[in-house]
């Protein structure tokens, strides 16, 4: 089944999660390949209230907003449109600045037991489960389980290493939602990671299986367009 086409004027995304997740790196490629494709954007990096705060609690969660448009952008955006939340803290302590009915995509393996308790959900209740986010639209992905599982061939890797790749699945996923090329993204990693041909390997292929994720689930049934921004010609700064 083919995912229906929509365009649309703007939106609004948030990325969020644990501050070793590598969100900043997700948003900001996500906003290079935006301004390469002539969309006006403004963005908002959100850092961990704490410098090295526990793994998984409020205090460390790391955050990139990305607003872009077809129009003329002046804000980051008061309210997102679309919220990744890689773990339990990501979604409570973004929760507050999604639009009512928007969307959440979460990383499943980022509420367990542990996870819950660590984001001080009252007794280890699930949001997942209990139809608290029963206003917006949940799409829940196992992006942990889906990397590792990318990169099982990756034989000198371990568990650790493949995990740093997540972010890569994200960007991928995203990459088919809003119809995307991953070249430039792949040209960054080649730059970035040429001499480490391991590593290189492994983030192309986990951001390939995150596209193609998107395009043989049934999780997702619509892609989205944003047009080129119609701007004034011009020297921009």
């Amino acid at each position: 089944m083919s995912a229906q086409q929509q365009v649309i004027e703007d939106v609004v995304i948030k990325f969020a999660g644990d501050s070793g997740d590598g969100m900043q790196l997700t948003g900001q490629q996500f906003t290079n390949n935006t301004a390469l494709l002539g969309i006006d954007l403004a963005t908002f990096p959100d850092f961990p209230a704490e410098i090295r705060a526990p793994q998984g609690t409020m205090a460390g969660v790391s955050g990139f907003q990305l607003h872009f448009s077809s129009s003329k952008v002046f804000t980051p955006g008061d309210s997102c449109d679309v919220l990744v939340a890689m773990n339990a803290a990501a979604l409570k302590a973004n929760l507050k600045s999604l639009k009512t009915g928007g969307k959440i995509i979460v990383n499943t393996d980022g509420f367990d037991s542990k996870n819950l308790r660590l984001a001080n959900y009252t007794d280890g209740v699930n949001p997942l489960d209990d139809n608290s986010l029963d206003g917006y639209e949940v799409t829940k992905v196992d992006v942990t389980k889906l990397t590792r599982e990318a990169l099982k061939d990756f034989t000198d890797l371990g568990t650790k290493e493949r995990d740093r790749a997540k972010n890569m699945f994200v960007l991928g996923l995203f990459y088919w939602m809003y119809n995307r090329d991953l070249q430039n993204t792949i040209d960054f990693l080649d730059e970035k990671f040429g001499k480490k041909e391991s590593i290189l390997q492994s983030n192309i292929k986990v951001l390939q299986a995150g596209y193609n994720y998107g395009d043989t689930t049934e999780s997702f049934t619509t892609r989205y367009t944003v047009e080129k921004a119609k701007l004034p010609t011009g020297k921009y700064r």
